[in-house]
């Protein structure tokens, strides 16, 4: 596990590592009005908000799920502040038992917005209940233990509740039906990419053009999170190799020596699917032998770097296992049997 963990600290991840708090609250849009790309959901998110200070009531709870590094947290945020309240944010692992659970429910305000990040590893103690107080703003609290022990009612604010997830088919039923707005986010396009690194660099007063800014953008895997590294990745290059512009040929001089090809794929990337092809004869391999042949963890395979290559049309997920198309093996030079 430590292996994978290292692993996944290089640029290609959409996973948050430690080199991205420093700058990613810098870079955070802060209004819809900044938000680039998403534009349908956007919308709808907005009239959705609007019906709801009209009506001088809390938002609805809102799920919003989709690959890491595409704007949950962000969009979450965005959320509080269009609705004028207050933001508590936790994560499902963090919230281990329901006193936690119920210590950040009795202090929000009326109509504040709570955030649970991976909120598909909620503990099912702690999310159950949820159930009541996402659907009546009201929790149980048992005092004593016992014979002694009794049930008492807590009422709490009407609240909203804003759960993301990079696995929707790990939440329950129950709790996925009590989310009122269902939200995903897709990958970017690379206009919207280019938009995005162009805002980035004029925050970070980083001086690119219009061929370095498209070529980053198309080999960061529909991700901000990875554009925005590779920006400040391409800046040490341009800083060190040339006159401190990122050009076209500073950004491809940037991204081969990190390892990442026309294709926007990686080292990584490249193991899976030659494990794939040479090892499983193309498929289907169930994600544990997959993980096995790779020394990669399950849980990275599916979330990291199975979703773009999906995307991408290399791989294809069936109910009886991972199986490589054609694309693949003619990335990888291999005739397909």
């Amino acid at each position: 596990m430590i292996e994978s963990q290292n692993r996944q600290n290089k640029v290609t991840s959409p996973q948050k590592i430690k080199e991205d708090s420093s700058q990613e609250k810098t870079l955070r849009p802060e209004s819809f009005s900044d938000f680039i790309g998403q534009d349908e959901l956007i919308n709808n998110l907005k009239v959705y908000i609007e019906a709801a200070l009209k009506r001088k009531e809390s938002l609805d709870h809102v799920l919003l799920f989709g690959p890491p590094g595409l704007g949950k947290t962000t969009l979450a945020k965005i959320i509080s502040k269009e609705m004028k309240v207050n933001f508590k944010m936790s994560s499902g692992p963090v919230l281990e038992k329901a006193g936690d659970l119920a210590g950040v429910l009795t202090n929000l305000e009326s109509k504040d917005v709570f955030f649970i990040d991976e909120v598909h590893r909620l503990r099912t103690v702690v999310e159950e209940y949820l159930y009541s107080a996402m659907e009546d703003y009201s929790i149980d609290i048992i005092l004593d233990k016992g014979p002694n022990s009794r049930s008492v009612v807590l009422n709490l604010n009407p609240f909203t509740l804003i759960g993301a997830t990079t696995q929707l088919g790990k939440l329950t039923s129950p709790l996925r039906d009590r989310f009122g707005v269902i939200l995903r986010l897709d990958y970017y396009t690379n206009d919207n990419l280019v938009e995005i690194i162009k805002r980035s660099a004029k925050i970070l007063k980083i001086n690119i053009d219009d061929k370095g800014s498209q070529e980053i953008a198309r080999r960061s895997r529909g991700t901000p999170r990875i554009a925005n590294r590779i920006l400040r990745r391409a800046r040490d290059f341009a800083d060190i190799k040339s006159n401190g512009k990122i050009n076209y040929e500073i950004a491809d001089m940037a991204l081969k020596r990190m390892g990442i090809d026309k294709n926007g794929l990686d080292d990584m990337d490249r193991r899976i699917l030659n494990a794939i092809i040479d090892k499983f004869d193309g498929g289907p391999v169930g994600v544990e032998s997959l993980s096995v042949a790779i020394s990669e963890d399950p849980v990275t395979i599916e979330e990291v770097y199975e979703p773009y290559l999906i995307k991408e049309g290399y791989v294809q997920r069936t109910t009886r296992g991972r199986i490589s198309l054609d694309k693949a093996h003619r990335y990888c030079n291999k005739i397909k049997n």
